[in-house]
């Protein structure tokens, strides 16, 4: 019942939905937003990355049918009203409200996660606001996907909190992180060190309402494993905007090669470039997962300042995980949780619509092949073709300098049937 609801005692800000506030969005009086997340909506995955202290919230416009603005109370016009004043200089950001974030446990129980500062230190502005497509029942709609930073705030007291309603934000109870972002757009956030994470095969596996997306990617390839290369490379490019480059190698000998490419680092004007070879197991996510065998074929295939990526439908033993991590081998797992949520954020919200991308980009031919793929990198990405008779060692670019791909015959064709 909304009169057990806990934010409402706590905060004059109402007691229903995701985003409450005190004020009013069409005057500019917002005095004070509650941001609240049940983490229970797949297709909106609100995530705090404890790391960074980054919190990415979607916006309220979650349905078909209004405008991206047009939502009931207004939460996308805040939203974007006080992103853009967050750019501007001090006098505009004092007249941003502090933002709390707050997370469901179990029941009507609720977990303060911290106060919240709109933006990053380590995005631009054309990145901590936009405006986003999804599908849902064959209408397409906008909403946004904000980011923000957890400032490391211990607590907020009553006495800000009054302070706040009152129209004095900056008052002497103002936790010192408030005011710095406040007077100079300095973030202090909450950040944890990283342990070594080794994700179980509970975690690397679909959520069960994923399930379905994966399993319509694995029934798709089955019959034809060489053609999940193809997909597995556009899924690490649509994981990581830092992927400049990416060619699928030739089925033949590849030293646990299936595509190599280019990683960009660092300023656009003056990057550093990194080389990857991406290795592909297209496995039954209902099945078995993918053993220290398989991984060792991709580490022993990465060469001096490369990295590799191992894409998978189903999840990694543990064993094999232990190893990586343990020996520090620059590998990046991407499972099959993973690319439930790139496909999800692909707008791909149920197997129907995977089944019909699979067909239209990936289609399989009669004898078990695919047509050449165009995969989506920047601008800035060179894909080469490569001749059959060529065989070159990493790939590599520099300023302008081609990429040098290692190719492939025809004799490996079968080597993702678990071997």
């Amino acid at each position: 019942m909304p009169g057990d609801d806990a934010i409402g005692k706590l905060l004059p800000v109402g007691n229903q939905g995701g985003f409450r506030f005190k004020g009013s969005v069409t005057q500019g009086t917002v005095r004070i937003v509650v941001l609240y997340t049940s983490g229970a909506e797949v297709d909106w995955p609100d995530r705090i990355e404890p790391t960074t202290g980054d919190f990415t919230y979607y916006g309220d416009n979650r349905r078909p049918g209004k405008d991206l603005h047009q939502t009931p109370r207004g939460g996308n016009e805040l939203l974007r009203r006080i992103f853009a004043a967050s750019r501007a200089g001090a006098v505009e950001r004092r007249s941003v409200p502090p933002v709390l974030l707050f997370e469901r446990v179990s029941g009507r129980d609720v977990r303060f996660r911290g106060l919240l500062a709109r933006g990053s230190d380590r995005l631009n502005g054309d990145e901590e606001l936009v405006a986003i497509w999804r599908t849902t029942r064959d209408l397409r709609f906008q909403n946004y996907r904000s980011h923000f930073t957890v400032l490391k705030t211990p607590q907020v007291t009553r006495v800000w909190l009054e302070q706040i309603l009152a129209g004095d934000p900056l008052g002497y109870a103002c936790p010192p992180e408030w005011r710095r972002w406040v007077r100079s757009r300095i973030y202090q956030a909450l950040v944890a060190p990283r342990n070594t994470i080794i994700r179980a095969k509970e975690e690397q596996l679909p959520k069960p309402e994923d399930m379905d997306l994966v399993r319509a990617v694995h029934k798709h390839f089955a019959a034809d494993s060489v053609g999940f290369e193809s997909f597995a490379a556009e899924m690490w490019v649509q994981s990581d905007p830092h992927v400049a480059s990416i060619e699928v190698t030739r089925p033949s000998k590849d030293g646990g090669r299936d595509a190599v490419g280019e990683y960009r680092l660092g300023p656009e004007e003056d990057p550093v470039r990194l080389q990857f070879a991406l290795e592909a197991k297209c496995y039954d996510p209902d099945g078995g997962g993918v053993g220290m065998k398989q991984v060792m074929r991709l580490i022993s295939g990465i060469r001096h300042r490369q990295f590799g990526v191992f894409v998978t439908t189903a999840f990694i033993h543990k064993q094999a995980y232990e190893e990586v991590r343990e020996d520090e081998h620059p590998v990046v797992f991407l499972a099959g949780r993973d690319i439930a949520k790139l496909l999800r954020r692909m707008g791909l919200t149920d197997a129907q619509t995977v089944s019909e991308y699979l067909i239209e980009k990936f289609p399989v031919s009669e004898s078990n092949g695919h047509a050449p793929v165009d995969i989506a990198v920047p601008d800035s990405a060179l894909v080469v073709e490569v001749p059959e008779d060529l065989e070159v060692e990493a790939p590599g670019r520099t300023n302008g300098e081609p990429i040098a791909a290692q190719s492939r015959g025809a004799d490996s064709h079968a080597r993702h049937t678990g071997a």
